[in-house]
């Protein structure tokens, strides 16, 4: 058996370096503040909208039309108990953040209690967005065998269904929180969306992982992604200080209808790709596309070396296929 590990004399010293450390770099650390959003809370909340989105599904099984309200019923105050303290931590700390002072009162908590109950209000109309999301899923992938099999293992629907609820909480300007669930979902997925874009009915995200959407991206209904795409900003403008310009639009707009395949790059904020266009595999877009209109990369020329005792071999040209 091993034996256990002991600092001995050399713990006081690793401690003092290790403090010295956090006073030379207040950015790093959360000392001598109050009030900061629990990351492992808004988790859990998360868990738990999604066991309500999805009942049956997540969490408890077995349920049925005689107990399924007393399922909500034990939910909702759970979620709400979860997000009012969050929502409220996360409104506190923002205002210690800025110097406001008084920090902590009546004001953070009846501004948290009414935008929980805004938000809780607005999760039918949630479900019912989603469920085109499920069923555009299913439409889109022939290899899916049902609905079930979606919202069981489609980590796109699973990205999808996040950033739904993140993008409610960020059109209450609910702070931090938003962010956290949509970078728990990156995590989970390889999905990268952030709450603030605006997504239409009826998305697909197909295998998904590399995928990225940002903050002023605006998508039309029906739109299909494959993994990898990226719909990004082409450049960041600095103010005359050097700092980033924020709160205009860097990231492009997809129309209704539009398909993006494998490792498509679209950046800008200027650049549209048209109502039911079609990007293909690995093309990089800094300028708009028609309506209808389909963008391909040529075919590349493909040269095989061949190994001890063949003779050499000549491809014939391949005719690229996006579908995969």
């Amino acid at each position: 058996m091993a034996e256990g590990f002991d600092l001995g004399n050399q713990l006081p010293e690793l401690v003092r370096q290790i403090c010295v450390s956090y006073w030379a770099d207040p950015r790093t650390h959360h000392i001598d503040k109050r009030f900061l959003p629990s990351r492992t809370q808004i988790v859990r909340a998360l868990e738990l909208l999604i066991e309500l989105i999805y009942p049956g599904y997540w969490g408890r099984q077995n349920l049925t039309q005689y107990n399924v309200s007393y399922h909500v019923g034990e939910l909702l105050p759970r979620i709400g108990e979860i997000l009012n303290r969050e929502i409220y931590h996360a409104f506190c700390y923002q205002d210690e953040m800025q110097g406001r002072s008084p920090v902590g009162g009546a004001d953070c908590r009846e501004k948290a209690r009414r935008l929980v109950l805004r938000f809780l209000e607005q999760l039918p109309a949630v479900r019912e967005k989603l469920g085109g999301d499920v069923q555009a899923a299913y439409d889109g992938d022939p290899a899916a065998v049902d609905t079930s099999e979606v919202i069981l293992s489609y980590p796109g629907v699973l990205a999808v269904t996040i950033y739904r609820l993140a993008h409610e909480l960020h059109q209450l300007e609910v702070p931090w929180i938003p962010r956290v669930m949509t970078e728990w979902a990156h995590a989970q997925t390889g999905i990268d969306i952030h709450p603030g874009a605006r997504i239409g009915r009826n998305f697909f995200i197909d295998h998904g992982t590399g995928v990225v959407i940002g903050e002023t991206t605006e998508i039309g209904e029906s739109v299909k992604l494959y993994q990898g795409v990226t719909l990004g900003a082409l450049s960041f403008p600095k103010d005359e200080r050097g700092r980033l310009l924020r709160g205009f639009k860097r990231h492009p707009t997809v129309k209704e209808g539009a398909t993006l395949y494998a490792n498509a790059i679209v950046l800008g904020g200027e650049t549209i790709i048209g109502q039911s266009a079609v990007v293909g595999g690995s093309v990089f877009l800094t300028s708009s596309i028609p309506d209808g209109c389909t963008v391909t990369i040529k075919t590349p020329e493909l040269s095989v070396r061949p190994g001890k005792n063949q003779s050499h071999h000549t491809l014939e040209p391949l005719s690229l296929d996006f579908q995969i």
